[in-house]
């Protein structure tokens, strides 16, 4: 199994197969625009302006599951990662991360890379998930480690 396996809707309402992203480095995360990591948004930015060139995409995922920090539509949600970070990289629709009803993505993710103490949930808004051109998960982080900080790891993939 890889990522390219999975399909989910864009932030516009359109189906999208991960696989045309087939031999990119993605670096997936849960986004919400109401929280204290929302700012996090610019180095995801950042880095995808500094590294897509060379085969690397960000994804973002709005997420409502926590602390209910992304109520808005994927209109608002779209509008806000536009007008206040100037996001480019593709955003989805929201989606659950836990549960019953978490999307089959993030089910698989949290399979292939288990959070501290091997814990299959996703703890909060903002967790990142490091795919190489393979599709396979490498590496997850936690909401507190800043994209800036992933360099290192995306430059190894790439």
């Amino acid at each position: 199994m890889s990522v390219y396996e999975f399909s989910a809707k864009t932030i516009r309402g359109e189906e999208q197969p991960l696989s045309v992203y087939r031999g990119n480095v993605l670096l997936i995360v849960n986004t919400a625009s109401r929280c204290g990591f929302t700012p996090q948004y610019k180095e995801l930015q950042e880095l995808y302006d500094e590294y897509r060139d060379r085969g690397f995409v960000v994804l973002g995922f709005p997420c409502n599951q926590f602390g209910g920090q992304e109520p808005g539509t994927e209109e608002e949600i779209e509008q806000f990662c536009q007008l206040n970070y100037g996001v480019t990289f593709p955003l989805f629709a929201k989606v659950d991360v836990n549960g019953d009803h978490a999307h089959p993505l993030f089910q698989y993710l949290k399979e292939e890379a288990p959070g501290a103490l091997g814990t299959k949930a996703i703890k909060w808004n903002f967790t990142k998930f490091l795919v190489d051109r393979n599709g396979k998960v490498v590496a997850r982080f936690a909401p507190q480690t800043k994209p800036s900080e992933l360099r290192k790891e995306i430059e190894k993939l790439l």
